[in-house]
């Protein structure tokens, strides 16, 4: 235990020296010293730790969550950079390995995929919404073309400069333009929209602080069709300080069934939740597969990444007193 501590502490006071030094950059744009301290910053996130974020310090609390906005921030500017150089391009979609983290996007959203595919089997869905899609549409794009190519993607984005930049990067593509459309809009507004949707896709950075998110997630258990999948991509571990953690109770109270998380280990940074707007047979179906497997989700990942399974401490709370009340 003391080796742990102080391990948490070693990475508590070297992100926060992170901290201290990204936020004296004059600008996030992208640049030599801001991608050396962001990648000196990711490379101490990556790694598996002991680290619970949600139980540090209020001092350090606060520090993680400016840093996840700094994060927000230089991701948001470095997207805009590489859209920008990608447009000028006769076809840009031939380009996309350009962008030094692709193969990243690609990883993840096979990874949701999948996870999607093994909770919903029987979906084949029509249209899907990507909430929090920014200037290069990545995850869209590689759902659209190697997992769902018969699929209508609605990208929701409220920076309308995010979405010009976006549509321009379709232009030589008729099939996927087609498929793809791009609408400035705050999640806070949508609401009959969101009910003509299979599936929902929340970007990590819609929601930043914890309450935030809290917000997004029930009005989305507000408007959401029953039975349609939201899948939410999370972090675990030292990897909150670069992205929000969403509280799996948050979900369940926004009027979701939580079936899995899934916390990738390597290159793929994001915890990927997937969960189901609750309804009578919906939740009969969940509690049913939770009894019969004793609480283990039974998802298959990607061959070449490690995942965490996970349900919520209320369902293995509650699982646990009925197995308590069968004994006794």
């Amino acid at each position: 235990m003391e080796a742990q501590n102080q391990e948490v502490a070693a990475l508590v006071e070297k992100i926060a020296s992170l901290h201290a030094a990204i936020s004296k950059l004059p600008s996030l744009s992208p640049s030599t010293e801001v991608d050396r301290l962001f990648t000196e910053l990711v490379k101490a996130c990556v790694p598996t730790s002991p680290v619970d974020v949600t139980k540090l310090d209020q001092a350090t609390q606060k520090m993680r969550e400016e840093l996840i906005r700094l994060c927000s921030a230089a991701e948001g500017q470095l997207e805009a950079h590489y859209s920008d150089m990608l447009s000028v391009f006769d076809n840009p979609l031939d380009q996309l390995g350009r962008f030094p983290y692709y193969s990243n996007y690609i990883n993840l959203s096979k990874l949701e995929y999948e996870l999607l595919v093994s909770h919903f089997p029987d979906i084949a869905p029509t249209r899907v919404a990507f909430v929090g899609s920014g200037p290069l549409p990545f995850s869209s794009l590689v759902l659209a073309t190697h997992h769902l190519p018969n699929t209508l993607f609605d990208n929701y984005d409220r920076c309308s400069d995010a979405n010009d930049r976006a549509r321009k990067l379709f232009r030589a593509d008729k099939n996927l333009g087609e498929r793809m459309s791009f609408h400035t809009a705050d999640v806070a507004g949508l609401t009959e929209e969101l009910g003509a949707y299979d599936v929902v896709f929340l970007a990590a950075l819609v929601g930043m602080a914890a309450e935030e998110k809290a917000e997004v997630i029930a009005h989305l258990g507000a408007h959401m069709a029953d039975g349609a999948a939201l899948i939410v991509r999370s972090a675990h571990g030292a990897r909150g300080f670069l992205y929000p953690i969403v509280d799996l109770e948050d979900v369940k109270r926004g009027g979701f069934d939580v079936l899995a998380v899934c916390h990738p280990e390597g290159e793929v940074i994001n915890s990927v939740i997937v969960a189901r707007k609750g309804d009578t047979q919906g939740a009969a179906v969940l509690n049913d597969s939770l009894a019969e497997s004793h609480g283990e989700v039974p998802v298959v990942g990607p061959p070449s990444m490690s995942c965490k399974m996970e349900v919520s401490a209320l369902e293995k709370a509650e699982e646990f007193a009925t197995i308590k009340e069968l004994s006794i």
